[in-house]
């Protein structure tokens, strides 16, 4: 993972800011937290009440400062503001993390979880707990995974509901090898592209469609221009909440395991605000004409078949495939 030109302006920006941990008056800490979804979405919302929840329990002497709505840059850049200290945590999808730390391509590859509860048990458990650890050699400590899924494609041309339906389409891509190869292997042409970037390439035909979950496909108002969705739940990739860990080594050892419990405990508070956000935008955009098409999931299985044996040929990817399968 290199960091770039705009990250490094973004990094001496936010390090005029503030340097992280921020020490208050009277010893307080503030912990700054970064993210590209607004302020109303559940992920912001759970670590908004993370800050809560570790406000009341030290007495206020630790919280958190929210850079919700992308303020900071797109997810690349909260990746590298993250490891290189210029904030403390960050919510992104596990997506921008496939190239950099291999392990998370278990968790993005198409159709190998069958549905949210069995995603949920993987990342709860053993396993979770394992592809958690991956992150500490590059200066980042996994704290969670937030829900992000199911995923599922839409367009502006027409509806979808079989594979050949894909051919000759430009879809956005999450900067992901994996997604890339995907959509390909669907018949599509992958673009890849930030998930700001979007909109606007939708407006102007730069791109045909993309892929996301209900409640970012409505926060975005990408649902205005691309009216055509497909229920292909083909990725139930998670989100990843990280810290920096030369900010996590600052804190005492009581105070790292306290930001690790609370952080698991805003799991939780994540999945109840999801729940009812999916279900609130896939209404909102039903409403506003959004023409919804089931499709042929075994067809679109199939077709990235040669994905999946591809990346399950290295031999740590293909064990722990087989352990997330096993999982009921």
């Amino acid at each position: 993972m290199s960091l770039t030109r705009r990250t490094l302006g973004l990094a001496g920006l936010a390090g005029l800011a503030a340097c992280s941990p921020r020490t208050a008056a009277g010893g307080g800490l503030t912990l700054s937290a970064v993210d590209v979804h607004p302020a109303d979405y559940p992920t912001v919302l759970a670590v908004k009440w993370m800050g809560e929840e570790l406000g009341r329990l030290t007495n206020g002497r630790i919280g958190v400062r929210q850079f919700p709505a992308g303020q900071l840059g797109t997810e690349d850049d909260s990746i590298g503001l993250t490891r290189f200290k210029a904030v403390d945590i960050c919510r992104v999808a596990v997506a921008a993390l496939n190239n950099a730390f291999p392990e998370t391509r278990l968790l993005a590859l198409p159709y190998v979880y069958r549905d949210v509860k069995h995603v949920r048990a993987v990342v709860d458990g053993d396993i979770g707990t394992e592809l958690l650890n991956v992150f500490e050699g590059r200066g980042l400590i996994g704290l969670a995974y937030y829900d992000a899924a199911p995923r599922s494609f839409y367009n502006v041309r027409h509806p979808v509901t079989e594979p050949g339906q894909m051919r000759g389409l430009k879809m956005r891509a999450p900067q992901s090898d994996i997604f890339l190869d995907s959509i390909r292997a669907m018949g599509a042409n992958p673009t890849p592209l930030t998930f700001g970037a979007v909109f606007s390439s939708l407006q102007t035909h730069l791109i045909d469609g993309a892929e996301n979950n209900w409640p970012s496909y409505q926060s975005s108002r990408q649902f205005e221009v691309a009216r055509y969705w497909s229920q292909t739940e083909h990725s139930f990739s998670p989100d990843a909440l990280l810290m920096s860990k030369a900010s996590f080594e600052q804190l005492t050892p009581a105070d790292r395991e306290l930001v690790r419990d609370v952080a698991r405990r805003s799991v939780q508070v994540m999945r109840v605000e999801w729940d009812k956000r999916e279900a609130k935008a896939r209404a909102a955009v039903i409403a506003a004409g959004t023409q919804v098409s089931e499709v042929d999931k075994a067809a679109f299985a199939a077709t990235v078949r040669p994905v999946l044996d591809k990346y399950l040929a290295e031999p740590r990817l293909r064990a722990l495939h087989e352990r997330i399968a096993a999982v009921a």
